[in-house]
C-alpha cells in the first residue's frame, strides 16, 4: 500500500496536533501539583475538575484529541510503515519548535542537527512510498 500526497499532509498535520499540542498541555497543567485531597479517588477527581475547567488546559486537549481520531481514521488507508515514523518523529519535532517559541530550552545545537536528521529519515521514507508506487504503476 503506497502512501498519497494527502494521505502524508494528513500524517504532518497529525503530528503537528500532537507535537504542538504537548507544550500547551504542560505549561496549563503547571497548577496541578497544588491540587491535595485526603484519598486517591479525590484527589483525581480534583485533578480533572481542575485540568477540564481549564480552557488553558482544555483546548490544547481537544486539539490532540483531535489528532489523534484523524490518526486512527488514516490509519485505515495509509501504510503503517510509513504512518508510524511520520506522526512520532515529527510529533517530536513539533513539539520541539514549539516548546522553543513558548521561551522552553529545546537542547540547543545537538537538538537542531538531531531535528535535522530527523526530517531527513522523515523524508527518505515517503521518497521510498512515492518511488514503490511509480514503480507499480510503471508495470501495470
Amino acid at each position: 500500500m503506497e502512501a498519497s500526497l494527502g494521505q502524508v499532509l494528513t500524517l504532518v498535520l497529525v503530528a503537528a496536533l500532537w507535537g504542538g499540542t504537548q507544550p500547551l498541555l504542560k505549561r496549563a497543567s503547571v497548577g496541578l501539583q497544588q491540587v491535595h485531597e485526603r484519598t486517591w479517588a479525590r484527589q483525581l477527581l480534583q485533578e480533572m475538575k481542575s485540568l477540564f475547567l481549564n480552557t488553558e488546559y482544555l483546548m490544547p486537549f481537544l486539539l490532540n484529541q483531535c489528532g489523534s481520531l484523524l490518526y486512527y481514521l488514516t490509519l485505515a488507508s495509509t501504510d503503517l510503515t510509513l504512518a508510524v515514523p511520520i506522526c512520532n518523529s515529527l510529533a517530536i519535532i513539533f513539539t520541539l519548535i514549539v516548546g522553543k517559541i513558548l521561551g522552553e530550552e529545546i537542547g540547543g545545537n545537538r537538538a537542531v542537527i538531531g531535528m535535522a536528521l530527523t526530517v531527513t529519515g522523515i523524508m527518505l521514507c515517503i521518497a521510498s512510498s512515492v518511488n514503490k508506487a511509480h514503480r507499480q504503476q510503471s508495470t501495470l
